[in-house]
Formats: C-alpha cells, sequence, structure tokens
C-alpha cells in the first residue's frame, strides 16, 4: 500500500539528492528513510532510483512520478499561503450587497480605507434594491449587507451605521441657491425631480409637501437617488435627495442645501447570523464607520 510516509520520504530524496541528507531532511535516521524507500518501490512495482557508484539516480519513472508530487504539494502550499495571508489581512475576499445608492457613494471610501492597510483583499460588491437585498441577506448569501432599514430580515442582525437628514438638490443659477436653509413652501410652483411613486422616502416626502399645501410641478419620475442627481444637474429642476449621492454629485453643476424640514435618512449594516465567519468582517466595518464619520463631517462643514 502506498502511504503519505512514502510519498514524503520518496519527495525529500529527490530534493536532498541522498538517502543521507533526506534523513536529515525528515530528522530520522538513514536505514528508515532507505526501508521505507524500498517498501514504496515494493508496493508500486518499479524502481525510482538507480543506484549507481553508491549514489542514488532516479529512473524515468521516478521523474515522472516525482511531477505528480510536486504539483500536490504545490497545492498544499497554496493553500497553506492562503491561510498564512487571511491570518494577516494579506489576501482572501469580502463579498457585500448593497442598494445601489451606497455603491456609488459610502462604500468606495470605505474601501479605499481598508485597502490602504489590507491591500491583498478583493472586494465582490452586489447591488439590489428591497425587497431582494433582504432575501439574498437571509439566504446568507454575503458577507455583509447595507441597507437603509432598521428592522433585521429573518437570520440577520442589524446595526446602524448612519443617521442623517435629506438635502435640497438644486442646479447652477437657481435662485434657491441664495437661501442657506430651504423650508417646504420655497418649493411651491418649483420644478421638481422625484424617486419612483413606491420609493418610501418619495412617499414620505409627497406627504410632507401634502400637509403643508405646497404644490410642486413634477417634470421627471426616477428609479434612483443617481438619476435624480443626474436630472438636477441638467437644470430640470429641485429634488430632496440621500446626502451621500448628493455629495458624490456636490460641485459638478448640483449644489446642496440643507431643508428646514426633517427627513431622516439611515444606513445601516446587516449581518447573517448563519454563514461562515469572514475575519475580514471587522476590519471592514471599522473602515464604514470611519467613512460614515467623514459624511457627517462634510455634511456639517456644508451648514456653516
Amino acid at each position: 500500500m502506498l502511504t503519505h510516509r512514502h510519498i514524503e520520504v520518496f519527495r525529500a530524496v529527490m530534493i536532498a539528492g541522498s538517502v543521507t541528507k533526506a534523513a536529515e531532511l525528515l530528522g530520522s535516521s538513514q536505514p528508515t528513510v532507505s526501508r521505507e524507500l524500498a517498501r514504496m518501490e515494493q508496493g508500486i512495482g518499479f524502481a525510482l532510483f538507480e543506484r549507481v557508484g553508491g549514489r542514488l539516480r532516479p529512473t524515468m519513472p521516478g521523474l515522472a512520478l516525482f511531477d505528480e508530487v510536486r504539483q500536490s504539494y504545490a497545492g498544499l502550499e497554496r493553500v497553506a499561503s492562503a491561510a498564512a495571508r487571511l491570518r494577516a489581512f494579506k489576501g482572501g475576499q469580502l463579498s457585500v450587497i448593497a442598494l445601489p445608492a451606497f455603491s456609488h457613494s459610502i462604500l468606495p471610501d470605505a474601501f479605499r480605507r481598508f485597502h490602504e492597510r489590507h491591500a491583498g483583499v478583493s472586494l465582490a460588491v452586489e447591488t439590489q434594491e428591497s425587497p431582494f437585498l433582504e432575501e439574498w441577506l437571509t439566504a446568507q448569501r454575503y458577507d455583509l449587507g447595507l441597507t437603509e432599514h432598521d428592522a433585521a430580515p429573518a437570520g440577520t442582525r442589524v446595526e446602524p451605521l448612519l443617521e442623517v437628514d435629506e438635502v435640497c438638490a438644486l442646479p447652477d443659477g437657481h435662485a434657491l441657491l441664495a437661501r442657506q436653509r430651504i423650508e417646504l413652501a420655497d418649493f411651491e410652483g418649483q420644478a421638481f425631480v422625484s424617486l419612483s411613486s413606491s420609493d418610501p422616502y418619495r412617499i414620505q416626502i409627497d406627504e410632507a409637501f401634502e400637509q403643508a399645501g405646497v404644490l410642486r410641478r413634477s417634470i421627471v419620475e426616477t428609479p434612483t437617488a443617481v438619476s435624480v442627481c443626474t436630472f438636477v444637474r441638467q437644470g430640470l429642476g429641485l429634488a430632496i435627495v440621500n446626502p451621500l449621492t448628493a455629495l458624490d454629485f456636490a460641485g459638478r453643476g448640483l449644489h446642496i442645501r440643507p431643508l428646514v424640514r426633517s427627513f431622516p435618512f439611515r444606513v445601516s449594516v446587516v449581518f447573517p447570523e448563519h454563514r461562515p465567519a469572514n475575519p475580514l468582517v471587522g476590519a471592514f466595518m471599522a473602515s464604514l464607520r470611519v467613512a460614515a464619520d467623514a459624511v457627517e463631517e462634510r455634511l456639517a462643514s456644508r451648514r456653516h
């Protein structure tokens, strides 16, 4: 029977070039190595070495077999190397699912900060809207997720990351840029760019304007905050949008003003509870929190 010990002895003799040196490499004795090598040759049915002038010379079948052994050990060495990189945060992959708005805003900044410390790690980002985002997190398909909801989907836990107010987005040259803060009444008769009618923030905003008796002129409805900001930048109207996306567009034909009326915008991190733990998650969370603090600082600087 061929055993792992036989393979280990054969490999050592091939690497060392002699039984004596192989025994030193293995921490064994010369007679033991010679005996194991002879048993291996007997078991496989052909000679691995020729004895020439007291030295061992590999046979052609021995060389061919050593090629197979090297490939096998190379696979083990790759596994050991990967384990070492993961242990030192020098390798591996982190999988994240998020709402589309976060893939344009807080995630790139967080990963930039993370990458400065863990350059060998790659990030796989999937974007999805609710309720599919929550369903995929429940299915334990990702290491973590970013959502706007406070409630934890089944099989997960949630931690709050950021809470800021939505902002008014205005195009270049708009008359309301003279105001430091925008009231709902300022939107009276203004061209307005909205999110889709089913969006929870759109519903909340519409209700607030209805209660205030303010009529806007709806120009565009579009499903994402990125698209909303793009239309605003073209001068098609005002919008109320999440500040993460608005900050990304600010200074490129789009301006931000705080609102007198508060529309809270929350970002939460979702952790699947039944997925194998990824040791990179804790370090990435630290970078996410720094990126969230940076968002709050940028918004605070625009209020002064």
